[in-house]
C-alpha cells in the first residue's frame, strides 16, 4: 500500500467518457499514482441517478488511470444543485480519506469546486487549465469573477500549454509560477506503420480515395465548418473521404444535416468510426489517414493531434492555443492562421501534392517531436514539482 500523499482529483469528464479532457484526466491520475500518491477521482456523470455515488476500485478504472480509485456522482438537472450536493459528497469522502491536496482538472466547474472545498477543509489545492476554459470564462456570458477567484485562491496553478499559462499570468497581473504540464503520448501504441487494408475496407473507404482524418469528438470549437468545406474543396480535384475517428457531438448533427442537403455527394463520403475505447484502435485508424486535420478555433494542447504526430501523420492545424508549441510550420507539419481557416481545403490540396518523400520526412519529424517533448517522463517531472510546491512535507 502506498504511503504517499492522499490526493483528490475532481474531473468533469473522465473515462468511460470520451474526449481529450477525459483522457488527460485519466493520465494525470495514473501518473500521480505512479509517483506514489494515493489518488481518488471524483467525476460527474449523467449515467447515474441524480445524487447517486458509485465507487470503482483501482482495478476497475481505465488503464491510463490504473492505481486510482474512481467515484462517479450523478448530476442533477440544475448546476447549482449538483455543485451544492458535490460539496456534501466531498465532505463525506474527506472524512474517510483525509486528503492532503485537491486537484481541479479544468478550471470550471472542477477547479472552482477544488479551490472551494480545499479552502473549507484547510488543505492546499491546484487547478489545471486544459483547453478553452480560460477563454470561455473571460468573456460574456462567462463568469470572469469566478475564474479570477479560482486562479487567485489555488495554491499551485498548472496548464496544458505555455499559451494558457501566459493568459493566466495576464489575468492575475503577476507571475505565480504556472507549471506547464506537457501532454504525454504513449509512442509505443501511437506509432507509424502500414495502413490496415482490412480496416480500410471495413470502413468503406474506396480504393482510390485519399483519407482526410480528424480524431476526437467533432464539435464547433474543433472547426467543424472548416473540415466540411475542406472535404468539398479536395473532392473537387481528387477522390477523398473525411474519416472522423470518434463521434459527433449532438449539437453538430444539425450542421451536418445542412451540409448533407447542400452537398449530398460530399456528405456521403464522411465516415464516422463511432466510439473507440482502445488506444490501439484509434492508432490503427490514424494510420489510415493521408493527412490529419486539426482546424481548432480554440484549444489547449490537443491530445488527438499529438497522437497523429506520433503516428507520423502529416498534420495541418490552426495556430490556436498551444498548437504551435508542438507543431512547427513546414518543419513537422503545417499551420493555418485561425483567421484564414477558410483556406484549409487549398492547404490540404497543397500538402497532398507534395512529393511522397517530403511528406514522409514531415511525418518522421512530427514523431521525433513527440518522442523528444511529449513523453511520460517529462509529465512526471512537472507533476512531482507541483506536489513538492503544494505539499512539500508529504512529497519530500
Amino acid at each position: 500500500m502506498s504511503s504517499g500523499p492522499r490526493i483528490l482529483l475532481i474531473a468533469e469528464r473522465f473515462p468511460p467518457d470520451l474526449g481529450g479532457l477525459a483522457r488527460s484526466g485519466a493520465r494525470t491520475a495514473g501518473a500521480l499514482a505512479r509517483l506514489g500518491a494515493q489518488v481518488d477521482v471524483l467525476s460527474w456523470t449523467r449515467s447515474l441517478a441524480p445524487g447517486a455515488l458509485q465507487t470503482l476500485a483501482a482495478g476497475e478504472v481505465a488503464v491510463a488511470a490504473r492505481g486510482a480509485t474512481l467515484h462517479r456522482l450523478g448530476l442533477f438537472g440544475q448546476t447549482d444543485t449538483s455543485l451544492q450536493h458535490t460539496l456534501d459528497v466531498l465532505d463525506y469522502l474527506h472524512a474517510q480519506r483525509r486528503y492532503q491536496l485537491v486537484w481541479g482538472h479544468y478550471l470550471s466547474p472542477p477547479g472552482f469546486m477544488a479551490v472551494t472545498f480545499a479552502g473549507l477543509a484547510g488543505i492546499p489545492s491546484t487547478v489545471s487549465a486544459r483547453g478553452n476554459d480560460v477563454d470561455q470564462a473571460m468573456f460574456p456570458p462567462g463568469d470572469f469573477a469566478r475564474l479570477l477567484w479560482t486562479l487567485q485562491r489555488a495554491t499551485v496553478l498548472t496548464a496544458a500549454s505555455g499559451d494558457l499559462a501566459r493568459k493566466m499570468r495576464m489575468l492575475l497581473g503577476h507571475d505565480p509560477g504556472v507549471e506547464v504540464i506537457p501532454n504525454a503520448v504513449d509512442s509505443s501504441l501511437f506509432r507509424p506503420g502500414p495502413p490496415d487494408s482490412a480496416l480500410r475496407q471495413r470502413l468503406g473507404i474506396q480504393p482510390d480515395e485519399l483519407v482526410l482524418g480528424f480524431s476526437g469528438e467533432l464539435r464547433h470549437k474543433k472547426g467543424t465548418p472548416f473540415l466540411l468545406s475542406a472535404l468539398s474543396a479536395v473532392r473537387k480535384v481528387r477522390p477523398a473521404c473525411l474519416l472522423v475517428i470518434g463521434e459527433v457531438r449532438s449539437r453538430e448533427l444539425e450542421h451536418l444535416s445542412v451540409y448533407r442537403a447542400e452537398h449530398p455527394e460530399d456528405a456521403a463520403r464522411i465516415i464516422i468510426s463511432g466510439r473507440l475505447d482502445a488506444p490501439e484502435d484509434v492508432a490503427a485508424h490514424l494510420r489510415l489517414c493521408d493527412v490529419y486535420l486539426q482546424p481548432s478555433l480554440w484549444d489547449g494542447m490537443p491530445n488527438a493531434m499529438l497522437e497523429a504526430m506520433a503516428c507520423a501523420r502529416v498534420v495541418i492545424a490552426s495556430d490556436a492555443g498551444g498548437i504551435p508549441e508542438a507543431l512547427a510550420h513546414e518543419r513537422n507539419g503545417f499551420l493555418v492562421p485561425k483567421a484564414l481557416l477558410n483556406h484549409l481545403g487549398q492547404a490540404t490540396l497543397d500538402v497532398l501534392s507534395l512529393p511522397e518523400e517530403r511528406r514522409a520526412a514531415l511525418g518522421a519529424a512530427a514523431r521525433a517531436r513527440i518522442e523528444e517533448h511529449f513523453q511520460a517522463q517529462a509529465e512526471a517531472e512537472v507533476l512531482q514539482r507541483v506536489l513538492s510546491r503544494a505539499i512539500p512535507k508529504a512529497s519530500s
